[in-house]
């Protein structure tokens, strides 16, 4: 079967986006109502306190590895800001993209790349601080199709499903994503923990004892 574009939902406005800007992926995981977080083993392919933040909607592509045909479609239809979500089974033996492919999507302002399967060049993805990789393995092996897989569609991605032009967060902790009403509806109970933890760590950081601090129950004294 031959690769197969859908067409792309109409995008949720910079309005309704910025203001999760800076919100930690652990802070829109544990209170963001409807977040979907994606499988924790897709990791970030720079060490922790080096990988630039993952943030943008989500670019959906599915591909059936050692066909790559989708990831070569998508290069024509990448926006800036876009965040290409690739759905390969998991599948380690065959890496879907490298340099060149990641290089032409850099070149066209896309956000980042998340791969539910397999990346190579990891030496220059690594390198780059405008476009963030998170993969699930690294080899360096190629593909040996290019015929099938299938773009804007809804897919799975590390058991989450995500859906075109959802919004995607990405930090050293892992990846989240966020569906339309998430993003418009979500963001009071993730500011109230913010000012919850920012209080709790001011009250530490002032000498309350952690009891009061967090109102634990008086523990029994053996």
């Amino acid at each position: 079967m031959p690769v197969t574009i859908h067409s792309a939902p109409a995008p949720l406005p910079e309005t309704a986006l910025d203001p999760w800007r800076g919100v930690p992926v652990a802070l829109a995981v544990d209170c963001a109502p409807g977040a979907r977080q994606i499988d924790p083993a897709i990791r970030p392919l720079r060490p922790a306190g080096q990988q630039p933040r993952l943030f943008g909607r989500a670019l959906t592509v599915r591909v059936s590895p050692p066909d790559f045909g989708a990831m070569l479609h998508v290069l024509d239809l990448a926006q800036p800001g876009d965040v290409l979500c690739v759905e390969a089974g998991g599948i380690a033996q065959w890496a879907m993209i490298g340099d060149i492919l990641s290089g032409q999507l850099r070149r066209r302002g896309v956000a980042g790349l998340i791969m539910d399967g397999a990346v190579r060049d990891v030496a220059s993805l690594a390198h780059w601080e405008d476009f963030a990789v998170f993969a699930r393995h690294v080899t360096p092996r190629g593909p040996t199709a290019a015929a099938e897989g299938a773009i804007n569609a809804p897919i799975t991605l590390g058991g989450a499903r995500v859906d075109p032009g959802d919004l995607v967060l990405g930090d050293d902790d892992g990846l989240v994503c966020l569906p339309p009403a998430t993003v418009t509806g979500g963001l009071d109970p993730v500011r109230a923990k913010a000012a919850k933890e920012a209080d709790w760590e001011a009250r530490l950081v002032a000498g309350e004892s952690a009891a009061k601090v967090f109102g634990l129950p008086e523990p029994i004294k053996g």
